[in-house]
């Protein structure tokens, strides 16, 4: 939904609601679905917000709640009773509650917790015991369980019975006595189904695709795209099925992911706040420490300049071509970078193909050094009109740098993530900073070898 079109809702809402004509505000807000409601309740004012929210159906309130900010549900929680936050909480998917308590200030989880029923809250101490950025963190408990023994007239009774309250029943997980997980069967294998009386078993699928509660989320997420799954078992040590992770939670995931990896590799703390909702004070802090890291760690190059001044005094020329070599290693760099952090991201390169992303990079980096010195050189010869010796200076400058630059750029975020740290922070600030300074030491080092300073 458009911004327009949201702002045009909020405006038919309001002039409604002003002129207390319910029943119309009611038949707008059914004709919505979840997603782009929360898209309206977000641009509303907070006074309007619980008034519209005893208008939705019990089961879009849930689902539009689930999808509102933090900010925006502490703000509805705070106008609701405590009767229809009891609706509201129950209604919840286990996963939605349990990250609802983990973002909500600590008076309002009482309060929240103080509505929920004894299952409710079992459901969300047993997810809340999982590290936030595993499968288990971001499981939900309520899936479809079947027998293996059951018939698949059976199996329907009790999809039909209990399949309202799961998160899904495209996929129902066939689990032992002690609940190990031994296979998956489709609804569609249930339904087409000629014999009514054959046992679940023979329907299922024994080879599962599943996750330990541990598994980082993201690296479950990538499963789906490998695999194309609408859900994917958890399970613990034992194999005993606790949960699974849905296809739209993983989508979720990778966008969060992605936005992260977005901030780091720009040199601002993460964060998942809509722009517009972070204040002065959060973009500040979001951005300042990254600019005074690399503020410090930049005043190596002016010690490299400082430490060579008699050779730009002697050729002043010399000066005028640290911009252009600077920005080429650090875009050479970032190139690099850019490239191995995707495809470390989607499992295409793995820590032990280090020695091959050395080799592949460093005969890219030639090819593509060697080329811009070639038609570097010709143009501060034809061009600029510059000495023989500076013109060679320079370009043997630019074949060393993207070859350093690369070689920086393909090795840094593999030892990152090897020693356990994101590598989208080895991205482009932090890259150009390292490269800046190894560039100046080879520029100024050819300079006085070729020159003769």
């Amino acid at each position: 939904m458009s911004n327009t079109t949201i702002q045009t809702i909020v405006s038919m809402l309001a002039h409604l609601d002003d002129a207390k004509k319910y029943q119309s505000l009611r038949d707008v807000l059914q004709t919505l679905p979840a997603p782009d409601l929360a898209a309206v309740f977000e641009d509303l004012a907070p006074e309007k917000l619980p008034v519209l929210f005893r208008l939705c159906p019990k089961d879009l309130a849930a689902e539009t709640f689930a999808e509102l900010t933090p900010e925006t549900q502490q703000s509805l929680i705070e106008g609701l009773s405590d009767k229809e936050l009891q609706i509201v909480v129950e209604e919840l998917c286990a996963d939605d509650a349990a990250d609802l308590v983990e973002e909500m200030p600590a008076g309002v989880v009482k309060r929240i917790l103080a509505q929920a029923g004894p299952e409710t809250r079992r459901m969300i101490n047993e997810l809340l015991k999982y590290p936030q950025d595993s499968a288990g963190g971001v499981m939900t408990p309520e899936f479809m369980e079947l027998s293996p023994d059951w018939t698949v007239r059976r199996a329907m009774e009790e999809i039909r019975r209990n399949g309202f309250d799961k998160e899904t029943i495209n996929s129902c997980y066939v689990t032992g006595r002690d609940r190990t997980l031994e296979g998956v069967v489709s609804l569609r294998a249930l339904v087409l189904a000629k014999d009514e009386t054959a046992p679940v078993h023979e329907l299922m699928e024994t080879a599962v695709i599943s996750v330990n509660t541990a598994t980082d989320r993201e690296e479950t997420s990538r499963l789906f795209e490998k695999y194309g799954l609408l859900a994917i078992p958890v399970v613990d040590n034992e194999n005993r099925l606790v949960g699974i992770v849905t296809v739209d939670d993983a989508i979720a995931i990778l966008q969060d992911e992605e936005s992260e990896d977005f901030a780091k590799m720009n040199a601002m703390a993460p964060t998942d706040k809509p722009y517009f909702r972070m204040n002065l004070w959060e973009l500040y802090r979001s951005r300042t420490p990254w600019l005074l890291f690399l503020m410090v760690s930049a005043t190596f190059s002016s010690l490299v300049i400082r430490r060579y001044e008699d050779a730009l005094a002697a050729v002043t020329v010399l000066t005028a071509y640290i911009p252009m070599l600077t920005d080429t290693g650090g875009n050479a760099g970032s190139q690099s970078t850019s490239t191995i952090i995707r495809g470390i991201a989607v499992g295409d390169i793995r820590l032990q193909d280090l020695p091959r992303v050395i080799w592949r990079e460093l005969r890219v980096a030639l090819l593509c050094g060697a080329t811009l010195a070639v038609c570097n050189f010709a143009k501060l010869t034809l061009l600029d009109r510059v000495g023989t010796g500076v013109a060679l200076a320079v370009s043997l400058t630019l074949v060393c740098t993207v070859m350093l630059s690369q070689f920086i750029g393909g090795v840094l975020p593999m030892v990152a993530r090897k020693i356990g740290i994101d590598p989208a922070v080895m991205a482009s600030p932090l890259i150009t900073t390292i490269v800046d300074t190894t560039t100046l030491l080879l520029y100024f080092n050819f300079a006085r070898l070729v020159l003769g300073l």
